[in-house]
């Protein structure tokens, strides 16, 4: 089942995305959070560099 689900997001266009996860320390508490994006390839550098 999963190998077809698979197939078919590489087939349709899938392929172009990827999941970013960044580490950001927050300003009230100081702990560390994580902030999840799903974008293009393209655009990933630019979501890692931003503060």
């Amino acid at each position: 089942m999963a190998k077809k689900v698979v197939a078919t997001l590489q087939k349709g266009g899938g392929k172009g995305y990827t999941k970013a996860i960044k580490m950001v320390r927050s300003q009230k508490t100081g702990a560390y959070i994580f902030k999840e994006k799903i974008l293009l390839k393209e655009n990933v550098n630019s979501f890692l560099q931003e503060k």
